[in-house]
Formats: structure tokens, sequence, C-alpha cells
């Protein structure tokens, strides 16, 4: 219990203290104009509130992510706890503030712009390609879940279920963000942030114990904490996946100081919704064994269903369709608008057509093969997801890195970060199923390798922008 509290509370501190810090390194500057005015479209670029931008920020990050991930997580113990404090603080929230702040200060560009534009377009190519691969997974991955619960509830088949979900997915896709997602998603933001809470009070008055922090490895399959944890609990402590959302926020922001509440507020927020699931997860079944059985009979959602329904009666089993019905089609629908809008951006210098054919254009090129993903078996190409999520991550941390060092500012807040994701993706990669299944000891040698060349990389980079720094004073010397 008292490790539980005393997460939490480390958490809001984060915010308080290390997300101020973060925001005057940044050096937010109310009287740049923001893209919400200077692009001002009706569609993408529209004026909001901060406070709807948060809720909607938060849904768009968290869905079902910090819930399923975190009670995956808790498999390994308290150790879990400690994971989701230190990657929300110092990673997760750092990586999202820049992903949106970097955008705003860009005139709203997304992600992979932003990579072309401080590592190079090589990057930017390749990052562009496995950024739309991931939102439609995400996409295909929140329709199927649903669209099942729907047809195990109601007279509809699972296609038709199916279809119902992809013609709001459209609808929501193409309509102007303030019509649908500024107007319903803070209500939903407002839903899990109070399912959250019900089940954080619940549970402290349950009687069970909350077991506190070791950093013993208690996964009862003996897989080990490192890196595996670390693309387990992604949402919560870091995702790739939200530095494509962020610039759908930062497109609607009145002022640069509104980015502290909306981006590093909501992945704080993200990372208390799942510190409270994982501690539901690890203390309900009476452990991690009884955890893994729980999860081997009705999958993370069965454990959420009676982990919700035991706590809270029958509002829990409310809260649990809700949150399995609602939480992942608010994530795809706006991971399906995030791969419309990088889409667009692509094909922006061919495509020279009016507006709306445009968006509807694109937004069926990338619905069409989620659709299909959605009505298949396709597991092999999801089990990619976890790490593809973090690669994602890694790159947008070294992009906000560069950028502080091109800007003379204090980049290891990134840098560092960057380098411990590096380490993680890389390991993982060699060791895990659905990679190249190495020994664990051999992956450990090739990703300690590859994450040195990358900081050898960097340190260059760093001597290159001093010696850079040195000619330019000796000119103006002269």
């Amino acid at each position: 219990m008292i490790t539980f509290l005393g997460a939490i509370l480390l958490l809001v501190a984060g915010y308080f203290i290390y997300g101020k810090i973060v925001d005057r390194i940044f050096g937010v500057d109310d009287r740049i104009p923001t893209p919400a005015y200077k692009n001002q479209d009706g569609l993408d670029y529209v004026p909001m509130s901060w406070w709807k931008g948060s809720l909607i920020q938060l849904l768009n990050i968290a869905g079902l992510g910090p819930i399923f991930g975190a009670i995956s997580g808790a498999l390994y113990g308290p150790v879990a706890f400690f994971w989701i404090v230190i990657g929300c603080i110092f990673a997760g929230a750092v990586h999202d503030y820049f992903s949106g702040m970097m955008s705003l200060r860009h005139n709203g560009e997304q992600f992979p712009a932003l990579v072309g534009r401080y590592l190079g377009q090589n990057v930017k190519k390749f990052i562009n390609f496995i950024s739309i691969i991931l939102m439609i997974l995400v996409a295909a991955a929140f329709t199927a879940g649903p669209a099942q619960l729907i047809s195990s509830l109601t007279p509809l088949s699972f296609i038709s279920s199916l279809v119902v979900v992809f013609i709001y997915f459209l609808v929501a896709a193409v309509l102007p963000v303030n019509k649908i997602i500024g107007k319903i998603y803070p209500v939903f933001g407002a839903i899990l942030i109070f399912m959250a809470v019900s089940i954080a009070v619940a549970l402290m008055f349950s009687g069970k114990q909350i077991p506190n922090l070791t950093l013993a490895n208690l996964h009862p399959g003996d897989l080990p904490v490192w890196p595996l944890l670390m693309v387990t609990i992604s949402c919560g402590a870091i995702s790739g996946f939200h530095s494509t959302q962020s610039p759908i926020v930062a497109r609607t922001l009145k002022k640069e100081s509104e980015g502290r509440k909306v981006f590093f507020g909501a992945m704080i927020g993200e990372g208390i919704i799942a510190m409270v699931w994982a501690a539901a997860g690890m203390t309900f079944f009476g452990g991690t064994g009884g955890l893994q059985e729980a999860i081997a009979a009705g999958g993370p959602a069965g454990a959420v269903n009676e982990i919700s329904q035991s706590l809270l009666g029958s509002l829990g089993g409310v809260l649990a369709i809700l949150g399995v019905i609602i939480l992942p089609i608010t994530t795809g629908d706006t991971a399906l608008r995030s791969s419309r809008m990088m889409l667009s951006d692509m094909l922006s210098s061919v495509m020279n057509m009016d507006g709306k054919w445009k968006v509807s254009i694109v937004t069926l090129s990338v619905a069409v093969p989620t659709f299909y993903l959605s009505t298949i078996d396709y597991t092999f190409l999801w089990r990619y997801v976890g790490w593809t999520n973090q690669l994602v991550a890694t790159v947008m941390l070294w992009t906000g890195a560069i950028y502080l060092l091109k800007n003379r500012k204090f980049h290891w807040i990134c840098a560092l970060p960057a380098l411990f994701m590096t380490a993680v993706v890389s390991t993982y990669i060699f060791y895990a199923p659905e990679g190249f299944q190495l020994s664990y000891r051999i992956s450990m040698i090739i990703g300690s390798i590859l994450t040195t060349i990358i900081l050898g990389w960097y340190v260059l980079r760093i001597i290159s922008f001093k010696q850079k720094d040195k000619n330019d004073y000796a000119k103006q010397a002269a």
C-alpha cells in the first residue's frame, strides 16, 4: 500500500517539478501564434480550450493501453511500479511533451516531418512507413475487439458490428476535429479517469494487501525483466504511438504555455491509470501466479472484467463494457485520423485536388487495409507492434535531443532516455520470440554494441555542433 500511494505522489510531483523544468528548457513563448490560428482551416487546425485538449490527448494516447499493458506487466510483480514511475516521468512525459511542442512550434507538423527535419530525409522515409503501418495495425486491433463484444451483446453479426464501427471511424476521421472528437471525447476521457479512481479507491478498501516495492522478478514464467517489461508496459511509461497523436491536439492549442498541461500532464495521468491497474492485477488475484491463470483463462480483458465487477459490482460491469468498447474505438479512430494526416503530408506534392476529395481518398486508402486486417487472424503481425511502438518512441526522443542540441539547450533530458530506449529496442528484437530468438546473453551483447554505436554517433554530433559554434565565434571576432 505504501509503495502504491508513494508512486502516485511521485507521479504527481513529477508533473509539478520535472514538468516545469522541461517546460523551462524548451522555452515556451506565448507571443508566437500557434498553428490553430495561423493555419485555421475548420478541419484539423481549430482552436480549442486546453482542458478539452488535455482530455482528448489522454483518451487518444490511453485507450486500453495503460489497462491491458499494466495488467500484463503486473506479472513481473512490484518492479512494474518502479518502471511506470521512472519511465513515465523521465521518458514518456518528456517524449509526449516534445512530440507535441515541436509540432506546435513547427506549424503543426506530423511526427515523420519532425524526424526528417532533425534526423534527415532517409530516416523520415523509414519512419513514415513504420508509423503508418503502426497506425493501421493499432486501428485494426482496436476495432476487432469492440466489434466482437458488440456482436455478443446485440443481434448484429461480427461483420455487421465491424461495419458499424468503421462507418463511425470514417465519419470521425474526415469531420472537423471539433465536431465529434472535440465534443464527446472529453466526456470519454472523464469516464476513463473515473474508472481508474473508482478501482483505486475500491482496491484500497477491499482488505487486500497491495504489495510493496521489490526489484525481484516475480514472473511465473521466469521471463527476464530487462528488456521485456519496458515493451510490455509501454502506455503508462513510454509509447511511440503517442508521438503520432500529439500533433492532432497540437493543431488546436491556443498558446504554447498550455503544452505542459496537455502533453506532459496527459502522460502523467496515463501513468497513474497504469499504476492503478498494475496494482489491481498483482493484488486482486493473490499474486502473479493467480494473475497469470486469470489472463490465461480470459486474456487481459477477462481479468479487467473480473476485477471491475468484483470491486464495483454492477457499476464495474458497466464500466468494463464501456471500457472494452469505447476506449479502443476512440483510440482506433484517432489512429486512422493520424495515418490520414501523415499520408496526406506524404502525397501533398503529387495530389493537386480539392481538399475534401483528397481527405476522402486518403482516408479510404488507409481504412481499407485496416478493415481487412480486422477480419482476419493477424496475430503474427500484432506481435511486432510492441517493438515497433518502442522503436518509434526511441526515434522521437533522439529527434527531441537533436532539436535541443541545435538550439543550444540542455539536450540530455531527451538524449539520456533516448539512449536507454535504444538499449531496450536493440536488445529486445534479438531476444524476443517475434525477433531473432537468440540467447539472452548474446542479445544483451549485441544490444550493448548497438547502443554504444548510437552513443558514438551522438557524441560526434555534439562535437560537430561545438566546433560550429567555435567557427561562428571566430568569424564574428574577425
